[in-house]
């Protein structure tokens, strides 16, 4: 009698516990929950875009094989587009295009450092290693395998005629990042890519586009006219880079998206 009432016991425990289970509320993934999502792209039109390079282009891709060794392009089949991602085969045509960067590469980490006031008084502003020092000693080390943008404030001269900012020799003058900047962002905290709110991230001036290959020869690609970046989480956030899948080509438009935690 007694294992027969231990055995009803413990069929009636196991029988709750299941139908607990059955009828527990399912959580959301931690890793899908965001407090907030910023889109940092500026919209496609015709007659806006706009590079380093460059002011308008027609909206064709850029075959690898048509880029030198030192990712200067030729002026006519170009792709140049707002918010746009060069790939390592801008520089090579030996590294990843845009389709062929890994998906990996474009979910990561994502490091906003603003230097808004630096580039108020001078437009010619690069951001420095001391920048980095700064943000890291506010916000903990840069995360291995980020992104970093760099927040100069020149988005909100888009569309206008101050965002390239020439003067009388149409030489143009906008903030970028410095090489030591860059070299110490891939060497020492292994980023993935680099964006920044303005043209390109070697700043206006830079023709020899020192930056731009340096990262890019390191297989980190770059973006530029990003958006919003306002918006965006300085630490602890993600950010999603999704190029349109181009085969063959160094560069594409992108959609860059950053999600708070």
């Amino acid at each position: 009698m007694m294992k027969w009432k231990t055995f009803v016991i413990g069929y009636a425990l196991a029988l709750a516990l299941l139908l607990f289970a059955q009828h527990r509320p399912e959580q959301a993934p931690q890793s899908a929950t965001f407090a907030h999502i910023v889109d940092l792209t500026h919209s496609i039109h015709r007659g806006t875009a706009t590079t380093q390079t460059s002011q308008s282009f027609p909206l064709r891709p850029k075959p690898v094989a048509a880029v030198t060794r030192y990712g200067n392009v030729p002026s006519s089949p170009a792709l140049r587009f707002p918010t746009r991602l060069d790939a390592p085969a801008h520089v090579a045509g030996s590294l990843w295009t845009v389709d062929q960067i890994p998906p990996e590469r474009l979910f990561a980490p994502l490091a906003v450092i603003d230097v808004r006031s630096q580039a108020r008084r001078n437009s010619d502003y690069q951001l420095t290693v001391t920048d980095i020092a700064n943000w890291e000693q506010a916000h903990g080390q840069i995360p291995q395998g980020a992104v970093v943008m760099a927040r100069t404030g020149w988005a909100q001269r888009w569309n206008s005629t101050q965002y390239r900012n020439q003067d009388s020799r149409g030489v143009s003058h906008f903030p970028g990042f410095s090489l030591q900047a860059v070299q110490f962002l891939v060497q020492g905290r292994n980023v993935v890519g680099l964006g920044i709110d303005t043209a390109g991230t070697d700043g206006g001036q830079n023709a020899d586009f020192l930056v731009r290959n340096y990262a890019l020869s390191h297989s980190v690609y770059q973006i530029e006219n990003v958006a919003n970046l306002g918006l965006a989480p300085e630490n602890s956030g993600l950010v999603l880079v999704a190029p349109a899948k181009l085969q063959g080509s160094s560069s594409a438009p992108v959609r860059v998206m950053a999600l708070a935690r």
